[in-house]
C-alpha cells in the first residue's frame, strides 16, 4: 500500500508540472509515440543508401528530436504567452536575417534552389530557417490585430508595421521553397479574416500577392540563372499532377499509392512495408502512405483523427482564452500544424501535387519536429494561463462560459474570434 501512494505521489507531482488543455498533451504524446514504429520502418531505405543498413541509428536519432522537442514544449508553455508579444517583434529583424544568410548559401539540388536550411555551428546540426520564420511570422500578425481590433484603420496604416514584415519574409522563402511561402501566406489570410481585418483590404492584398508570385515567376523565366531554375521545379510538380507526366514526382506518387493499395483495411502489420524500399522520402514527405500501407485504412483514419481532434482542441482552448491576442495566437500557432498534415496526406493519397511538407509530430526530421512542439507549448501557455483565472476565481461569481464540450465547433470559433 505504501508503495502504491508513493507511485500516485510522483505521478502527481509530475502532473503538477504540467499545465494546459490534458487533451492536447495526450495527442502530442500519442502522436510521438505512434511515429516511432513508421520511423523505424521507413527508415530501412535511407539506412541503405546513407548509412551501414542499421536503422536503429535513425530511431535513436528520431528519439533525440522528439525529446528535444518535447523540452521545448515544456519549456515554452511555462512562459506566460502575453511575452510572445515582445518577443515577435525582437525576432522578426532576427528571422530577416537568417533568412538573409540562408539565401546566401546558394544550395542546388538537381540543378533548383534549394537553400532551406544552415549548419548550427559546433553542434553541426542543421536547422530549416523557413519553419521558425513561420512561428515568428503568424505571432507577430496576432499580436498586430489584437492591437487594432476595436479601432478603425486604414489601409495605409497597416502596410509598414503589418504587411512590410510579411512580404519581406515571404519574398526570403519563396525562390527556395514555394510551398511553405503558399502554407504561410494562406495562413495569414486567415487569420486577419478572423482578426476582423477589413475584407476589402484583404481581398486587396490577395491580388498584390497573386501578382507578386506572378512577377517572381516572369523574372525567374528571364534571369533562369538567377533562380537556380526553381521556377521550373514548380511547373514540373504541377504538369504532373494534372497531366500525370512521368518523372521523380510523378515516381513518387505511383509508389505511395502501391503502398496504399496494398495496405487495405487492416493493412500488412507493423515493419511489413514494401514500397518503403522503393518509395523516396519514406520517412517524412510520404510517411502517410507507409502507414496506411502497414497500419492500412483504419490506421490512416485513426491518425488522421488525431489532428482533427487537435482542431477541435485547438477552437476550444482559443474560445477559452482570456484576451484577443490569446485566441489569435492559438488559431495562428495552431491551425497551420493541421493545415500541414491535411496536405501531406493529400499529396500521399494524390489528391495534391507534391510539396515536401512533412506529416507533424510523425516525420523524421529536426526543425519540424521543434518548431512544431513550440507552437503546441504556445498553445498550452494560452490555455494553462485560462487555467489559473479559472482557480483564482470564486465558485459564487457566474462564470461567463458555457460548456463548449457540446457547442458546435463553428459556432465556438465564431465566438473565439
Amino acid at each position: 500500500m505504501t508503495i502504491k501512494k508513493d507511485k500516485n505521489s510522483k505521478v502527481t507531482k509530475i502532473l503538477q508540472h504540467i499545465k494546459g488543455d490534458r487533451v492536447i498533451w495526450a495527442i502530442v504524446a500519442l502522436l510521438a509515440l505512434f511515429s516511432f514504429l513508421p520511423v523505424y520502418s521507413a527508415s530501412s531505405n535511407l539506412a541503405y543508401l546513407y548509412g551501414n543498413g542499421n536503422t536503429f541509428t535513425f530511431l535513436l536519432k528520431h528519439f533525440a528530436h522528439l525529446l528535444l522537442g518535447f523540452g521545448i514544449m515544456y519549456w515554452v508553455h511555462k512562459i506566460p504567452y502575453h511575452y510572445f508579444r515582445g518577443l515577435s517583434i525582437i525576432m522578426i529583424p532576427v528571422i530577416v536575417v537568417l533568412l538573409l544568410f540562408t539565401m546566401a548559401q546558394n544550395t542546388t539540388i538537381g540543378g533548383a534552389n534549394a537553400s532551406r536550411w544552415i549548419r548550427i555551428p559546433f553542434v553541426g546540426v542543421t536547422f530549416q530557417t523557413s519553419t521558425l520564420a513561420a512561428v515568428v511570422l503568424m505571432t507577430y500578425v496576432a499580436r498586430y490585430l489584437s492591437r487594432i481590433r476595436d479601432k478603425k484603420v486604414t489601409f495605409k496604416e497597416t502596410i509598414l508595421p503589418l504587411w512590410a514584415p510579411v512580404f519581406i519574409i515571404l519574398l526570403l522563402i519563396l525562390p527556395a521553397n514555394f510551398s511553405t511561402t503558399a502554407i504561410i501566406f494562406s495562413m495569414i489570410m486567415i487569420l486577419v479574416f478572423l482578426g476582423g481585418y477589413p475584407i476589402r483590404y484583404i481581398l486587396f492584398i490577395l491580388g498584390v500577392g497573386f501578382l507578386g508570385l506572378t512577377f517572381f515567376i516572369l523574372v525567374a523565366k528571364a534571369f533562369p540563372d538567377s533562380f537556380s531554375n526553381r521556377v521550373l521545379t514548380w511547373e514540373s510538380r504541377i504538369e504532373n499532377f494534372v497531366n500525370g507526366v512521368d518523372s521523380q514526382e510523378d515516381y513518387q506518387i505511383e509508389r505511395a499509392k502501391i503502398a496504399i493499395a496494398r495496405g487495405g483495411i487492416i493493412g500488412k502489420g507493423p515493419g511489413k512495408s514494401v514500397q518503403r524500399n522503393f518509395l523516396p522520402q519514406s520517412s517524412s514527405d510520404f510517411i502517410y502512405a507507409i502507414i496506411i500501407e502497414e497500419w492500412g485504412l483504419i490506421g490512416g483514419v485513426f491518425l488522421m483523427l488525431l489532428y482533427l481532434l487537435l482542431l477541435f482542441r485547438l477552437v476550444i482552448v482559443a474560445h477559452k482564452s482570456v484576451d484577443i491576442f490569446g485566441k489569435l495566437l492559438v488559431i495562428g500557432v495552431g491551425l497551420p500544424i493541421v493545415f500541414q498534415a491535411l496536405i501531406n496526406m493529400a499529396v500521399a493519397v494524390e489528391l495534391f501535387p507534391v510539396t515536401g511538407q512533412t506529416l507533424p509530430l510523425v516525420s523524421s526530421g529536426g526543425t519540424s519536429i521543434w518548431m512544431t512542439c513550440m507552437a503546441i507549448g504556445m498553445v498550452l501557455s494560452v490555455s494553462a494561463k485560462r487555467e489559473s483565472n479559472m482557480s483564482e476565481d470564486s465558485l459564487d461569481e457566474p462564470s461567463d462560459t458555457m460548456d463548449i464540450e457540446e457547442d458546435n465547433p463553428l459556432e465556438i470559433l465564431n465566438k473565439a474570434i
